[in-house]
C-alpha cells in the first residue's frame, strides 16, 4: 500500500522540476528566438547570434544625414556562418549552466525580461520609434490624468519619437511633474529659480568670484569651444555663452565635484532636444541669435535641471579622483573576459589597460564615440534606464567594444589604443546603434541576474 504522504511528496518535487524545466525552456527558447531574428552579422563574445542585414528607416532627427550601408567583408560573412552554426550549442551551453537556483533568482524578471528584450529586437528589425502605432502609445501614455513613468520607461528604451523627445526626457528625469495639472506652475518656478542662481553667480563682475572660482570659469570658457567641434551649431557664440552660463552655475552649486572636463558634452544632448521645440529644420540651419531672450533662458534653465537629475545617480563620478567611473571601468574588464577570454586575453597580453579608453568613454557617457545624430537615440535608452544607468552602461561598453573583437585580435598595444580612441563609428547609423544596445540588453539580462556568471 502506497504512503500518502511519500505519494504528496513525489508530486511536489515533480512540480518543482517541471517548474524549473519550464523557466528553462523559456529561457533557451528566448535566446534560441533571437538567434532567428537577427541572421547575417555576427555577435561578439561567447553567445554567439547573427542578423539579417536589413535597410532601417532611421529615427527623424534634428539633424538630417545621409543614409549609409554597412559593409561587411568576406571575414564578416565567415564568422557569421561559423556564429551560425556553433550558436545553438553555445545557447544551450548557456542554459545548462544555469541551474535551477538561478533560475528560481530569475523568475520575478523573466517575464518582463522577454518583453523588453523582444521589443529591442522589433527596434533592431526596423520598428522605428516614428512608427504610428509607437507614437500612439507615447500619446496614450501621456494623456492620462497622471504619466505612469514605468510604462514611459518602457516605450521609452527603444527610442522616443522626436516631437515628444524634450516633453519624454523632462518627465523622465523628474523635472517634470507627472501630473498635467502642475507641470507647467513648476516648470515656470524651476526656470526663474534657474535665473535667480545665474544672476547671483554668473552675472557678476570679476571682481566678486574667489580665484578658484575665476580659474573655474577660464577652464570651462577653454572647453565650450571644444564641445562638439565636427558639429558647426556648437560654434556659434551665442550658443557656447549659454553652454559657459550653465556650466559654470552648476558647478558653484554642486562644489563636491565643480567642474570636470566631460561635463561640457553632458549638456550638449540637452541643448540639442531643448532647442528642437523652438527652431525648425536640421540643426545645420538654426541659428539661436532668432530666439527671443525668454526662450534661450527657458532652454538654459531646462538644460540645468534636467543636467542636475542626470547627475545625481552618478555624483560619485565626478568627485575627487573619480571613484565611480574607476569601479564602472573594473566591472567593464571583469564582464568583457567573461563574454569574450579571446579579446580580454589579448589585451591583456599586449598591457593595455581598460583605464587607457574606457575611462574618456565613460566620463563623456559615450558622446564622442559615436556620431552626434546619434546621441539622443542613445540618450533615450540611458533617461529610460534611470538610477540603473551606471550599470547598464557598463554591459553598452562592452558591447561597443566587443563589435570589434576580430579586428582587435589583430592588433598591437599601440595600434589597439589608436584605435579604440577613434572608433571608425563616423558611418554608423540606427542599424549600429541598435546592434549596440540589444546585446548590451541580452547580456545584463544574462549575466546581471545571475552574478555568479561574472564571480572569478
Amino acid at each position: 500500500m502506497k504512503n500518502p504522504r511519500e505519494e504528496e511528496k513525489k508530486k511536489k518535487e515533480k512540480g518543482s522540476s517541471n517548474a524549473t524545466s519550464n523557466l528553462e525552456s523559456r529561457f533557451n527558447q528566448t535566446l534560441r528566438s533571437v538567434q532567428e531574428l537577427l541572421l547575417g552579422s555576427s555577435f561578439p563574445g561567447k553567445v554567439s547570434l547573427t542578423r539579417k542585414s536589413e535597410p532601417s528607416s532611421e529615427l527623424t532627427s534634428p539633424v538630417r544625414q545621409q543614409n549609409f550601408e554597412r559593409s561587411y567583408s568576406e571575414n564578416d560573412m565567415g564568422q557569421s556562418k561559423r556564429a551560425n552554426n556553433s550558436s545553438e550549442e553555445e545557447l544551450q551551453s548557456s542554459g545548462n549552466r544555469i541551474k535551477s537556483a538561478e533560475f528560481q533568482k530569475l523568475k520575478i524578471t523573466m517575464t518582463n525580461s522577454e518583453s523588453k528584450l523582444s521589443d529591442a529586437l522589433r527596434s533592431a528589425s526596423g520598428a522605428r520609434a516614428v512608427d504610428s502605432a509607437r507614437i500612439t502609445k507615447f500619446t496614450k501614455a501621456l494623456s492620462g490624468s497622471s504619466v505612469i513613468l514605468e510604462k514611459l520607461r518602457e516605450l521609452a528604451w527603444n527610442g522616443v519619437p522626436p516631437d515628444m523627445r524634450p516633453s519624454i526626457w523632462r518627465l523622465l528625469l523628474g523635472y517634470a511633474s507627472p501630473n498635467p495639472d502642475s507641470r507647467g506652475r513648476l516648470l515656470t518656478r524651476k526656470r526663474l529659480e534657474y535665473v535667480d542662481c545665474a544672476s547671483q553667480y554668473y552675472d557678476i563682475p570679476e571682481t566678486e568670484r574667489s580665484d578658484d572660482e575665476i580659474n573655474m570659469l577660464r577652464q570651462i570658457a577653454v572647453d565650450c569651444p571644444r564641445t562638439v567641434p565636427d558639429v558647426t551649431f556648437f560654434q556659434q557664440e551665442q550658443v557656447q555663452k549659454s553652454l559657459e552660463r550653465i556650466l559654470y552655475t552648476w558647478a558653484i552649486r554642486h562644489p563636491a565635484s565643480g567642474y570636470v572636463q566631460g561635463i561640457n558634452d553632458l549638456v550638449t544632448p540637452f541643448l540639442m532636444v531643448f532647442l528642437s521645440e523652438h527652431l525648425d529644420g536640421g540643426m545645420e540651419s538654426w541659428s539661436v541669435s532668432d530666439l527671443s531672450p525668454q526662450k534661450i533662458s527657458n532652454v538654459e534653465a531646462d538644460c540645468y535641471w534636467c543636467l542636475s537629475k542626470l547627475l545625481d545617480s552618478m555624483q560619485d563620478h565626478y568627485t575627487f579622483a573619480q571613484p565611480g567611473i574607476q569601479r564602472l571601468i573594473f566591472k567593464l574588464k571583469e564582464l568583457v573576459h567573461r563574454i569574450d577570454e579571446r579579446v580580454s586575453r589579448h589585451m591583456e597580453e599586449e598591457g593595455l589597460e581598460f583605464l587607457q579608453f574606457a575611462f574618456r568613454w565613460l566620463n563623456c557617457l559615450l558622446i564622442r564615440e559615436i556620431p552626434f545624430h546619434l546621441v539622443t537615440r542613445l540618450w533615450d535608452t540611458y533617461l529610460a534606464e534611470g538610477d540603473a544607468l551606471p550599470d547598464f552602461l557598463v554591459y553598452i561598453c562592452a558591447s561597443l567594444l566587443l563589435t570589434w573583437s576580430d579586428e582587435l585580435l589583430k592588433l598591437d598595444f599601440q595600434e589597439m589604443v589608436m584605435f579604440l580612441q577613434h572608433l571608425p563609428t563616423q558611418n554608423w547609423t540606427h542599424h549600429e546603434l541598435e546592434m549596440v544596445l540589444s546585446r548590451a540588453y541580452m547580456w545584463h539580462v544574462m549575466f546581471n541576474n545571475s552574478p555568479r556568471h561574472l564571480a572569478s
